[in-house]
């Protein structure tokens, strides 16, 4: 009845359309509606810049999004890492993640490209745009175009990390653009680009740190020293002289941060690292930013599945949870895995405020948010606006170790900031003269592993060392051959590289062929 209705008020409004076409009404047809916004008419005014800005922030939680039943995109970057298991088997695509057998037509795939793309498109139009903007204040229009170049830089460098040569778009597109098609760019074009955007958003006047979520120099300089370092391994392999990018450029950050322990540090208590209360300050140099009344944290996958731990009773998926293996390959002590106090939990209280009880195996504490969920003596709020940690000071200290070291060998100050990860997790650290610069690489590798664990960092240290770390001798095996102990599958050369996805490859035949390894439809 509803839908008759509405055709029915359609056939009235045609009419009464009509009507004013053959009484003459020429003028009022011929005026372009004032609401109509486009790229022409929108870019006018410095709020249309802002505007664009936040449809640009918007977009970084694309690649979080949901991708099927019970999974989401984000899944991509654990589930091969060998670290994480599944608890229910009705999502084929993420079953195939796990068991290292997907191809292009995975749905995660697609969408992780999918939002990575509209993304750089978001910020291409922006970047195009708003330097025409007049009037506008000069330093507002740069701090502006440093964002967007720094989340266009983001965009490119997960992009290039996950299928190498992909297509460089830098100008808006329409369907008469040139190259509406694109072919893939060689990965070294796309690592200038990546460089370039973050060197000009490093210059764009941004505060070190911005509480309000939004990009920061700390965020800058930090991605920018993550993407030297990852050009000085695999696959570009320039070695020395980008260990020494990053290293600088994290030292920077450091120095900033030991001057200014109150804006930059880490945090006293790992509970903090997933608390909403300290979002975008201190260790979070930059997060993708989530309130339930926009979009809600997309990371409770992590949740068992269909047990009580929030206030919502027996829920939860459970499709990411960690493997005992991994879990067990921490160190006796480390307060990481402490029940509750670190970054795991095994045991939780009914419907989040009631009875203690055991969950009878370990699963991933860091990204669950007791404030919506519920704790002892605090009633749960029920709207989870937890961010997703994108980088954290961690990060920048255990980056500023590993490049330092490649180096010179282990220094005191690489030794310090390697340190720093293991007191906190109360960890006695045997002392610098110890460690040869083998066995201290081996040593920070391990720390990112332990530490950085479900953040979907560890796919990406996979690559570009072309190592993984082995739960059961503790040490690191080659990428090809390592054996994923969650589904006891090897590792294969092909899966260096993801898979384009088939939908956009069947649309643009300038993206064949295939990444080796994988099938062509």
């Amino acid at each position: 009845m509803k839908i008759y209705r509405l055709r029915k008020l359609t056939q009235v409004l045609l009419g009464g359309v009509l009507l004013l076409s053959a009484t003459g009404c020429k003028d009022f047809l011929d005026e372009v509606p004032p609401s109509n916004l486009t790229p022409d008419n929108f870019y006018t005014i410095p709020d249309h810049a802002e505007a664009s800005l936040a449809a640009a922030y918007a977009d970084t939680r694309l690649v979080y999004d949901g991708s099927g039943i019970f999974s989401s995109t984000w899944q991509m970057l654990e589930a091969p890492t060998g670290t994480s298991t599944t608890e229910t088997g009705q999502n084929s695509d993420l079953n195939n993640l796990y068991g290292l057998i997907y191809d292009g037509n995975t749905g995660h795939v697609a969408n992780y490209w999918n939002g990575l793309y509209r993304l750089i498109a978001q910020t291409n139009l922006l970047l195009d745009r708003v330097p025409a903007i007049t009037p506008m204040d000069e330093a507002h229009k740069t701090r502006i175009l440093g964002q967007a170049k720094f989340l266009r830089a983001w965009a490119y460098f997960q992009a290039v990390q996950l299928w190498g040569d992909v297509p460089l778009i830098t100008t808006p597109q329409s369907l008469t653009s040139e190259d509406f098609m694109p072919g893939r760019a060689p990965k070294e074009e796309v690592y200038n680009l990546i460089v370039a955007d973050l060197t000009e958003a490093e210059a764009a006047g941004l505060p070190w740190m911005d509480a309000t979520g939004r990009v920061s120099t700390a965020a800058v300089k930090s991605l920018l020293a993550k993407v030297y370092l990852t050009m000085a391994g695999f696959p570009l392999q320039k070695g020395a002289s980008h260990y020494k990018l990053a290293a600088d450029k994290a030292y920077e950050v450091i120095t900033y941060a030991n001057a200014n322990p109150g804006t930059i540090n880490l945090f006293s208590s790992y509970a903090d690292v997933h608390n909403e209360s300290t979002e975008n300050t201190l260790e979070h140099i930059f997060m993708v930013q989530y309130n339930n009344l926009v979009a809600g944290n997309p990371m409770e996958n992590m949740y068992p599945n269909f047990k009580p731990v929030t206030y919502a009773g027996p829920s939860g998926t459970g499709s990411t949870v960690p493997t005992t293996s991994f879990y067990d390959s921490y160190e006796a002590g480390d307060l990481r895995t402490k029940n509750q106090e670190g970054y795991f939990y095994t045991s939780y209280y009914t419907n989040g405020t009631g009875d203690p009880f055991e969950l009878g195996a370990p699963y991933i504490f860091k990204h669950f948010n007791t404030t919506s969920a519920g704790a002892p003596g605090l009633t749960p709020t029920r709207n989870n606006n937890l961010n997703v940690p994108i980088i954290r000071y961690a990060d920048v200290l255990l980056i500023y170790a590993e490049a330092q070291n490649e180096l010179t060998g282990p220094t005191q100050e690489a030794y310090d900031a390697f340190k720093r990860i293991r007191d906190r997790a109360q960890l006695s650290t045997p002392a610098l003269g110890t460690y040869d610069q083998a066995s201290f690489r081996e040593a920070v590798w391990k720390e990112r592993w332990h530490e950085l664990a479900y953040e979907q960092i560890t796919w990406f240290d996979m690559v570009r060392l072309r190592k993984v770390f082995n739960e059961t001798t503790k040490g690191f095996d080659d990428f090809v051959g390592h054996v994923n102990l969650n589904s006891n599958k090897a590792l294969q050369e092909k899966h260096l590289l993801f898979p384009l996805p088939t939908p956009e490859r069947r649309n643009n035949p300038n993206l064949s062929p295939q990444n080796p390894g994988y099938p062509e439809f």
